[in-house]
């Protein structure tokens, strides 16, 4: 068969398609992701084909905010969100996308949930649609304002928005908000912290090392890690005698920190699974990724949300008792700081993380999802 994803043009929206990818082109089918050529340098090592279409993220922001005059990623309010998605988007991206999509002519859409390119393609070639989510069910009060401004991108062209036949669903029950109940389209789908092409990962989360020095991994993501930001509370953190490991992202440097490097280690862009081996706990801005990844290995989380979905995540990590939430305000690096001292002291967050890691092994993995999706189609 002909996989083609979809996926809107951020690091923490295609991360987590890729799993399933992998499965399918596993199986001897032919995989391509639909998103902006600027992925070409993440999707050539995977031997998976790209079909660019539109723009990057960055000229997305600066269309809508032009538009709204918000900044979706610092200040996700729902109509920014929805002009970000599925306005500004669809209007930059979609043309290029139908031609891609036409002419590579996919069996079967798998778009994450918030791509509403991949939707408008499968409407238009009459393709079935999965949707892949990568985190917690977003709220109604931003998907019906997303869904409104889709429906009328999709009139425009003369297409009727179709439902999703399948919810390909990477997030465990534990971490749903609360009255959360499962859709009949539902596919659960085992999480796994993004890895780099051919590694494979442990068949068990290993949980916190343990020792008498605390190991921190802080990582803020691809497009987060400021370092206005970050270099507060990583002094706040080396004074608790933390030793750190801190992710650069795509934008910052090892020089653009004024700390002492003792105790200290910076990593480049790296697959997350390779950072988790060695640490007892995550720092993190709460990126759907990021907080799968961590958990499905058992390790507890503290969340500062920086913008974006972060804090739905930062919710649902305490909400589950698998972390600590740190909200915005002046005392941020002091409330991290005692946040790390209360996981290392308090077992309660590490127990619960090590229960979402065992749901999290107990789910479907990406293997067995292709296969029923392909069996379905078959």
């Amino acid at each position: 068969m002909r996989i083609l994803f979809s996926s809107t043009p951020a690091h923490g929206h295609l991360l987590p398609l890729l799993p399933l990818a992998r499965a399918f082109q596993e199986r001897g089918d032919q995989v391509a992701v639909l998103t902006a050529g600027v992925f070409a340098p993440v999707l050539a090592p995977e031997g998976i084909e790209l079909l660019p279409a539109g723009p990057a993220a960055d000229v997305l922001f600066a269309e809508s905010g032009r538009r709204t005059g918000v900044d979706a990623a610092a200040n996700p309010t729902p109509e920014a969100v929805a002009e970000f998605f599925a306005g500004t988007r669809i209007d930059l991206t979609a043309d290029e996308a139908l031609a891609a999509a036409r002419q590579w002519a996919p069996d079967l859409v798998v778009a994450e949930a918030m791509d509403f390119v991949g939707p408008l393609v499968a409407a238009a070639l009459g393709v079935p649609l999965a949707t892949h989510a990568f985190g917690p069910a977003v709220p109604p009060e931003f998907t019906d304002g997303i869904a409104e401004v889709a429906a009328a991108r999709y009139a425009a062209r003369g297409l009727t928005p179709v439902p999703a036949r399948w919810y390909v669903d990477p997030c465990p029950d534990l971490l749903q908000a609360p009255g959360w109940a499962p859709a009949a389209t539902r596919l659960p789908l085992r999480p796994e912290p993004h890895r780099g092409p051919g590694a494979a990962g442990p068949a068990r989360a290993a949980g916190p090392r343990g020792g008498d020095r605390a190991r921190v991994l802080v990582t803020f993501g691809t497009h987060f890690s400021d370092p206005a930001v970050l270099t507060p509370i990583l002094a706040e953190l080396r004074a608790t005698g933390a030793d750190l490991v801190i992710t650069l992202g795509l934008t910052a440097r090892a020089e653009d920190y004024d700390l002492d490097d003792d105790g200290i280690t910076f990593a480049p862009f790296t697959p997350l699974a390779d950072l988790l081996h060695d640490v007892d706990l995550v720092v993190t801005h709460g990126g759907a990724g990021t907080t799968l990844g961590a958990l499905a290995r058992g390790l507890p989380l503290v969340v500062v949300p920086q913008g974006a979905d972060q804090f739905l995540q930062a919710a649902a990590v305490e909400a589950a008792g698998a972390g600590i939430a740190v909200p915005p305000g002046a005392d941020v690096p002091q409330a991290v700081a005692k946040a790390v001292t209360a996981l290392r002291s308090d077992g309660t967050h590490a127990a619960a993380a090590r229960a979402v890691a065992d749901q999290v092994a107990a789910m479907p993995s990406p293997g067995q999802v292709a296969a029923t999706l392909a069996a379905a189609l078959a």
